[in-house]
Order: structure tokens, then sequence, then C-alpha cells
């Protein structure tokens, strides 16, 4: 068990053993992807969204240095077809971006230290394994698969924690140059078996360097079939509420603010967590850091924003042109880029 490949399964038995909302019918859906030409998933949604508990059970699923067939006992993806099929039959890398960000932040160096972080790792999991001078991660990667026929799933976490920290520097340019060796050159196919990367912002936004425009986008404007993963359906949420003797009446007011694909009704799943545990209705979401990001606008009235909100507090709508947003945290062109 490595700090980045085959870290196990304890990470998901931990989610497991506590009050899980089964979302295991996302496996079936990557499950379809792998070894095609959709191998490469990048999916985005806001915070507090279950991004990295889905991410912990993917790794759980294919690492194949454990068994996690009871984790998944009575669990939806132990019914699907492509169960066996997959099931730790993979090495996995896993890596939590923010770790990184957090540890060397305003480092420029971070992305090389990303990379001798994942190489140590690997050849202490794989000391037959000679590294040159010249190596980076891609050649250990290949010379692993080479050397074992087998192919990586890898999953990353937050993977756009050092685009929203060094943004519009060179080591932003580093690290999608870093992501394109990874995933776009000719041994890509052949060492990955897919790819999972999750995050804020879509990865197509960064048009430099020949995007990555292989990775299938999966993000809450444009969900395609995982929208009833991105939160809590109405059914999941009459479950809980019944479980805690909850007012679903109240859950619905003050959670079911979404509309996601073919999903017409999605609740935030840590609002509804943190209302049915603690037995207390109100907005549990503008607590995160992600509303401070938003706040500084809306009391501003920046672009009438304020002016906006209050309508549609008061039932009124107010349309949002989502086509032209560049995903840019830092910077806020118009109201369209605050909502």
């Amino acid at each position: 068990m490595g700090t980045y490949i085959n870290k196990g399964n304890n990470a998901f038995s931990d989610i497991v053993s506590s009050e899980y909302v089964d979302k295991s019918g996302l496996i079936a859906e990557i499950n379809d992807t792998l070894n095609t030409e959709r191998r490469f998933s990048c999916v985005t949604r806001c915070r507090r969204f279950g991004k990295s508990m889905a991410a912990k059970m993917l790794c759980a699923y294919y690492d194949s240095s454990c068994d996690s067939r009871e984790l998944f006992k009575g669990l939806q993806i132990e019914n699907d077809p492509s169960f066996e099929k997959y099931l730790n039959k993979y090495f996995v890398i896993s890596v939590d971006i923010t770790n990184f960000t957090t540890k060397f932040s305003n480092d420029k160096n971070i992305v090389q230290l990303l990379q001798q972080s994942v190489i140590k790792d690997l050849l202490n999991e794989f000391p037959d394994i000679q590294q040159d001078d010249l190596d980076d991660l891609m050649d250990i990667l290949i010379k692993i698969h080479h050397k074992t026929k087998q192919k990586f799933v890898i999953v990353i976490d937050e993977w756009d924690a050092i685009m929203r920290e060094f943004d519009g520097t060179e080591t932003a340019d580093e690290y999608v140059n870093l992501l394109r060796r990874l995933f776009k050159g000719q041994d890509s196919v052949e060492v990955f078996a897919g790819a999972y990367l999750t995050g804020i912002l879509p990865i197509k936004k960064y048009n430099t360097q020949s995007a990555l425009n292989n990775f299938e986008e999966y993000s809450m404007v444009d969900p395609a079939g995982l929208a009833p993963f991105f939160g809590f359906t109405p059914k999941e949420v009459e479950e809980l509420a019944k479980k805690h003797n909850a007012n679903m009446d109240e859950l619905r007011n003050w959670y079911d603010g979404y509309r996601i694909g073919r999903e017409a009704s999605i609740y935030n799943p840590y609002s509804v967590m943190k209302a049915v545990q603690r037995g207390n209705y109100k907005s549990y979401w503008t607590n995160t850091s992600a509303y401070d990001s938003v706040s500084t606008y809306i009391q501003m009235n920046f672009d009438g924003l304020k002016d906006d909100i209050i309508d549609m507090l008061g039932g009124a709508h107010c349309y949002v042109q989502t086509i032209g947003f560049i995903n840019d945290l830092k910077v806020i062109r118009s109201k369209d880029d605050v909502l």
C-alpha cells in the first residue's frame, strides 16, 4: 500500500461504515468508458457536492492491492454486469492536488515536486524499474507497463487546484504540459485504462498548448448520464428524512435548488446531510469558502447582481448566459460570471 499507488480501500471503508447514500452506480458509467476512446473523464461540480467521496469510491473499486467485494455488497454496482469484470483489477494512482497546493503554497516548483513524489512512490512499489536521468513520470509509467503488461487507472482529485492557485503563471503552463504528457501522447492509451479527474473548473477552459480536448467533460451544466450522481435525488432525500424523522417539506424548501441534466430536482448533499444529522434547517453551504468568493460581489450590487438576487428570492427568474463563461475565479467580467 503506497502513498499514491494502490492506496487500498480504507478511505471508502470509512465512508460506507457511516451514513452513506449509495452513488456506486457511477462506477458502471466509468466502467463503460474504460479502454475506449472515452477513457479520459473530467467530472466537475461545485464545492461540497461529493467530489472526493466519489474519487475514493472509484479507487477502492479498481485497486488491485485489496479486496473490496464486501464494501460494495448490497450497493447498486454489485448488480451491474461490469462489476466482476473490473473489481480490483488495476494499478491505481490516486492524487489529491490540494495536498500539494497546501504543502507547497506559492512554490513555483510545485509541478516538479508533484512528479517527483509520485515517481518515488512508483519506484518503491516497482523496485526493478530503473530510472534514467531524463525520465519523467510518464517515462516511469511506460516502463512499468512494458514490464508488467498491466494498465493504470488514475484518479486526480481537485485537478484544477494548481490552476486556481497559479493561474496565468509559468507554473500553470507547466502543469498543463504535464497533463498533456500523461494523457495526450501516443503511449497514453497503452498506459491508462482510464483517467478520472474531478474538480471545480472544466478542463477545456485552458486552450493553451492544444488543450486536453480528448477528455470527456461532465459538468453541472452538461452532465450527460452522470446527472444522478451530482447530488441527492428526491427519493434519496425522502429516505434520509424518514430515517431521521426530518421534515421533508423543510428539506425541499431549503435544499432542492438544482436541475441538472435530465434530473429535474437535485438537492445539495452537504446541506441535506448536515440538516438531517443536526436537526436544524439553514444555509450550511454559505459557511463554506465557495460562498465567500461571491458574497463581496453581491454586497457591491456588482452589475445589478444584488437586485437580481432580491428578485429571485421573490420568485422571479433571472437568465444567466453560461456559454461564454471561462471558469476563471479571479477575473470577473460580468454579472453572469458571478452567478
